[in-house]
């Protein structure tokens, strides 16, 4: 059972970027899945939470309005869209998933960076 997340990298600010988090060993569309993400010496932050059947989506203000989050269920596989990014948003990002509520805490292992940098 492993979740992994993917696809970050270095961008501009107001670029945009797709991240993808990849299940194997269990069907994704059936968890609810978190997006976490933890700055250098920051604490984690979990900012998008997308429930299982895609019934509902949380945002934490902090990205509402910019990020995203869709899911495929043939590839297993559910993307973190994020638009008009900040230098602020540079982070280690992760995914994390779980029956019925979101995760408290995801920044665990398998995360990916994204640097915001002119």
């Amino acid at each position: 059972v492993q979740l992994q997340a993917s696809g970050g990298g270095l961008v501009q600010p107001g670029g945009s970027l797709r991240l993808s988090c990849t299940a194997s060993g269990f069907t994704l569309g059936a968890y609810t899945v978190g997006w976490f993400r933890q700055a250098p010496g920051k604490a984690c932050e979990r900012i998008l939470c997308i429930s299982s059947g895609d019934s509902g989506t949380s945002y934490a203000d902090s990205v509402k309005g910019r990020f995203t989050s869709s899911r495929d269920n043939a590839k297993n596989t559910l993307y973190l869209q994020m638009n008009s990014l900040k230098p602020e948003d540079t982070a280690v990002y992760y995914c994390a998933a779980s029956l019925g509520a979101c995760s408290a805490y995801g920044c665990h292992v398998g995360g990916t960076q994204v640097t915001v940098s002119s």
